[in-house]
């Protein structure tokens, strides 16, 4: 095997990581974020462990981010905003990011 190809493998290898890492992280945000807005529904326990799965589900299988903030939206009406939405998703997902990289080491 060339060198080339070795990092060919190399960088194949870590882009199927860098995705998966991706799918994972937001993942957990969504479970993050949809315990947040269970939260301000009013929900505990396992109410918002349920809508905490949905909004998961939510992005598996509608249109990634996207479909996540239609359904929080939906589901929040006044309760928050879309500026509060989106501001809560990214710190979530940074949350999510900081506890996956916290479990890997």
């Amino acid at each position: 095997m060339t060198t080339f190809d070795e990092r060919e493998i190399a960088f194949e290898n870590k882009f199927a990581h860098d995705a998966e890492m991706q799918f994972k992280a937001s993942a957990r945000r969504d479970k993050l974020i949809g315990l947040w807005a269970a939260g301000l529904m009013g929900l505990s326990g396992e109410e918002a462990a349920a809508y905490a799965h949905e909004v998961v589900r939510a992005e598996v299988k509608g249109a990634g981010e996207a479909a996540v903030y239609r359904k929080l939206s939906a589901d929040l009406g006044e309760r928050a905003d879309e500026a509060t939405i989106r501001k809560t998703m990214q710190s979530m997902l940074a949350e999510a990011k900081d506890q996956l990289m916290t479990e890997i080491n």
